[in-house]
């Protein structure tokens, strides 16, 4: 619900307005931060879909994939192969949703700052509650899941 509300939602596109450009300069647990590249970072999804849900943001504040460069689309894809093997240690999902809501019309909830999900996914982990009661269930808090990921993610590296 307080995602519905707007609350943490950007006022603008403007980059002194984006959440995506401030995380980075939290610290790692107040930012949900996992990992931190020399181009990228990934972090957990503030309003996730599933227990684990990460984003790989560029650091740079970008619209559209078409904007990164190569070195960015390479840290990029290197970061969500390290993220699915950073779940599939901690938490063991049976498969992953994986990709990029470009604009608002394409579902991006920020669009004003490219990030590529990766979800984590069990088999029958969409109940009820988000078809019916518009909830989502997570069994675990978001600063406990970041901290076990970002141990995985430090031991992977």
């Amino acid at each position: 619900m307080v995602y519905i509300g707007g609350e943490g939602k950007p006022a603008s596109d403007a980059e002194q307005h984006c959440p995506f450009c401030e995380v980075p300069k939290k610290s790692d647990e107040d930012g949900l931060v996992v990992g931190r590249g020399e181009l990228v970072f990934a972090v957990l999804n503030l309003f996730p879909y599933n227990p684990g849900h990460l984003m790989v943001v560029p650091y740079r504040h970008i619209a559209d994939y078409t904007e990164l460069t190569v070195d960015e689309a390479a840290e990029l894809a290197l970061f969500v192969q390290r993220a699915m093997t950073v779940l599939r240690q901690v938490a063991r999902p049976g498969g992953f949703n994986i990709g990029i809501n470009q604009g608002v019309v394409g579902g991006a909830g920020i669009a004003a700052h490219l990030h590529q999900h990766v979800v984590p996914r069990w088999g029958g982990d969409m109940n009820f509650m988000p078809l019916i009661g518009h909830t989502r269930v997570l069994p675990q808090l978001l600063s406990d899941s970041r901290d076990q990921l970002a141990e995985a993610w430090a031991e992977s590296g």
